[in-house]
């Protein structure tokens, strides 16, 4: 986070700007290797972005070096360190300026005296502090007390994690801005659809991430920040953006299975079941089913539970013989099912293949057995090892299937488009001449013990 040195505090805010500027722009470099942020930082700076962040994560990673990397590459432009001070502000905030950072940041969190000590050491030393207001219960009334305190900035901030839950900054930004006169820095998931609503929410600085950090030129991304902020006109985009429950249709479709799995730590995916064809792409809300092998009454009844766009989710056991048919399909074609998976066996296969209904199961046999009606419809079942409850997520393509449960489902779809645009920048790292080894640094990064 950070900004501007340190502004005349204004008897009536909203006059002092009456005739605003734009924004600048500070691009954060939330990266843990050093070489990927100076690529980054290289393509911004040639896009003409204004300050320079070394996120927190990159500080954790490769520490204060990366100030100094980072300002040896760039001496015209500030340098931010975001330290994120919580104690110790004297040393931390003497050791940012030293490095060469014109900004560091202390947490709102953190004591007066902490506060203080940075203040004071940014007076000594020539850096502005900026006093992030990430997690505190009353951004507003710290605000204040931060301006009070000395502070050049207060950083208005929407954490990743809450990012991920469809949450932006914007109304606590128009709060703190009329509640003090001194610079107010904004973060949290802002691109070039949004750029402009926080502009005119009254932001003097606007921070970006991944929309620049990830995007496959950082340049032209910064360039095009750059104008929505001085034109005040969104530059619509598909990429980099949040969804919220409305989209998660749309958010979902985006992404692959191994994306939508690697945002939940490498688990929900489905074993042993196998695509009747290749190229579907499945996303919907599971309607569940448990039967016993060969019973295909309660999976036919669910056939008429279900509504446009669910996947029915079928618990047969395992094994033969198939619950399951070309009737059955043709069934599920007139509801307008996205999908149907059996833990089981399924039947009529090249007729289901020439009909083009996705569906999943773990064996494929001729025989069927009889009608009996065992089992139950809306129930939590198991498929394929995973628990699915009625109206989770089911997401599947040619490498699986994946269940997202439902209370998550927000979290999950954006943390998986997270994972693809991250993707994207490194794949384009990989065809510039690197290898995947490379880019991530792997042997700096193995588990040492």
């Amino acid at each position: 986070m950070t900004t501007k040195p340190q502004r005349e505090p204004a008897t009536d805010p909203s006059r002092s700007r009456a005739a605003p500027t734009a924004p600048r722009l500070q691009v954060a470099l939330d990266f843990l290797i050093l070489d990927r942020a100076l690529g980054v930082a290289a393509e911004a700076a040639a896009g003409g972005a204004e300050i320079l962040e070394v996120g927190t994560p990159l500080l954790k990673s490769e520490g204060l070096d990366a100030v100094r990397k980072l300002h040896e590459a760039h001496p015209g432009l500030p340098i931010v360190a975001d330290t994120k001070t919580m104690d110790a502000g004297r040393a931390e905030m003497e050791m940012a300026a030293k490095a060469g950072a014109s900004f560091a940041t202390v947490l709102a969190l953190a004591s007066n005296s902490t506060i203080r000590e940075c203040v004071e050491v940014g007076r000594n030393y020539g850096i502005s502090v900026v006093v992030d207001l990430v997690g505190h219960p009353d951004p507003v009334g710290r605000a204040r007390e931060a301006e009070a305190l000395g502070a050049a900035v207060v950083g208005v901030h929407c954490p990743i994690d809450e990012q991920m839950e469809g949450r932006d900054p914007f109304d606590t930004l128009r709060a703190v801005r009329e509640a003090v006169s001194i610079q107010v820095a904004v973060a949290g998931g802002i691109h070039g659809g949004s750029a402009p609503d926080a502009a005119a929410a009254g932001a003097d600085i606007v921070i970006v991430g991944g929309a620049i950090s990830k995007a496959p030129d950082a340049r032209v991304a910064t360039e095009s920040l750059r104008a929505a902020l001085a034109d005040g006109t969104a530059r619509p985009t598909t990429e980099f953006k949040r969804f919220d429950e409305r989209a998660l249709v749309e958010a979902f479709s985006r992404v692959s299975t191994p994306n939508v799995s690697d945002a939940m730590h490498r688990a929900g995916a489905m074993s042993g079941l196998l695509p009747l064809q290749q190229g579907a792409h499945v996303v919907g809300r599971a309607v569940t089913c448990r039967t016993y092998p060969g019973d295909w009454a309660k999976p036919v009844e669910a056939i008429d539970r279900c509504s446009e766009g669910d996947v029915l989710v079928i618990d047969a056991g395992g094994r033969p013989p198939a619950v399951w048919g070309e009737l059955a399909t043709e069934s599920c074609i007139q509801k307008k099912l996205a999908a149907v998976i059996i833990d089981g066996a399924i039947r009529d296969v090249d007729a289901i293949r020439a009909l083009g209904f996705p569906a999943w199961a773990r064996q494929m046999v001729p025989n069927a057995w009889e009608p009996k009606g065992f089992g139950e419809i809306g129930t939590p079942i198991v498929c394929g090892g995973q628990r699915v409850s009625p109206g989770d997520w089911i997401v599947g393509d040619d490498s699986g299937l994946v269940v997202v449960p439902a209370e998550r489902a927000v979290e999950i779809a954006n943390r998986a488009n997270d994972v693809l645009e991250m993707e994207n920048r490194v794949r384009g790292e990989i065809q510039d001449g690197s290898t995947l080894a490379e880019v991530a640094q792997l042997y700096k990064w193995e588990k040492s013990h």
